[in-house]
């Protein structure tokens, strides 16, 4: 595995029964990874368990929104972020009627395939940069 985990609990929650959730976790998980690592000025990733899913923080520069994986009601797998940001906003209207949303809280997903690089790392590089950049114009 190109990240390995932070801990066993945090990898154990990656142990789902559903195999393409499961696949689709690691998808984005891989994308939050591969984003930070494109960006130095958030630093370090730091990944947690929070509400029981895993998260993704950055400590040292505090750059960053914390991103959440989990399994939403509505849907197989979902990226989650705070729902008091402006992050879910800005991407529909970056992004107008691409994906399924809930409220302003997580894009959702039913298939791995689904996981776009293009415009879900958008989201996670905007939610990585929160506390750095200007929002959007408009």
């Amino acid at each position: 595995m190109k990240y390995p985990f932070a801990s066993a609990k945090v990898e154990k929650a990656f142990d789902l029964e559903d195999a393409e959730a499961r696949r689709g976790l690691l998808a984005l998980r891989a994308l939050i990874f591969d984003i930070a690592a494109e960006l130095p000025a958030v630093g370090r990733i730091e990944e947690a368990l929070r509400w029981g899913q895993p998260a993704y923080l950055t400590p040292d520069s505090k750059s960053g929104s914390t991103l959440r994986l989990g399994v939403p009601k509505g849907a197989r797998f979902g990226v989650f972020v705070h729902c008091q940001s402006e992050l879910i906003p800005e991407y529909l209207k970056t992004f107008p009627a691409w994906d399924r949303v809930e409220g302003t809280r997580a894009v959702l997903f039913d298939h791995p395939s689904e996981v776009e690089p293009l415009r879900h790392g958008w989201l996670i590089k905007r939610a990585l940069t929160y506390h750095i950049r200007e929002p959007l114009d408009g």
